[in-house]
């Protein structure tokens, strides 16, 4: 399946400039969404992950169908604020300025074997900080599963200790 065939891309979104890459049409076919979570799925088997974290809002989009299939945990990682208990929280720089994500304290187990899922690898930045909160929790990141890499803004040099599956190239 040509999973691009379901990629909607839109010019000067959210500003000139940018080509952004639109998952909803993926979203809206039931095939081909269950033929790329399928694909994620298979990543998270062979690195036996025993939890699936996702950063918000679009990590749970791919996130909860693979922690669903593998019968396994989903953790949200949210921006501060967001999560009702006791959180871990990590600060990190964006291009311009810098951003924050949480995770309970609780959600990740000392040796938990854990696959981090999200929509786009970009800069690697919200990917970095996601696995610093799961290392400070005791637990091991497996891999990294992407639906979309933007190649060209090398997200996946920061990430190169870790096994990292992505669906399309662009």
């Amino acid at each position: 399946m040509n999973l691009k065939d379901y990629i909607a891309s839109i010019e000067d979104f959210p500003k000139e400039g940018i080509l952004f890459r639109d998952i909803t049409p993926l979203m809206l076919n039931g095939e081909a969404y269950k033929y790329a979570c399928d694909q994620m799925v298979e990543f998270a088997k062979a690195q036996e992950a025993t939890v699936i974290v996702g950063p918000e809002a679009r990590g749970f989009i791919f996130g909860c169908p693979v922690a669903y299939a593998l019968g396994c945990g989903f953790a949200p990682v949210r921006k501060p604020g967001k999560l009702p208990r006791e959180t871990v929280t990590v600060k990190y720089d964006l291009e311009y300025g810098s951003n924050e994500l949480s995770l309970h304290s609780d959600a990740i187990k000392k040796g938990d074997r854990v696959m981090i899922v999200d929509d786009l690898l970009a800069t690697g930045g919200t990917v970095d900080a996601t696995v610093q909160l799961v290392e400070k929790l005791g637990g091991i990141v497996v891999g990294l599963a992407f639906f979309i890499e933007l190649e060209a803004l090398e997200g996946r040099n920061k990430l190169s200790k870790y096994p990292i599956y992505t669906s399309l190239k662009y």
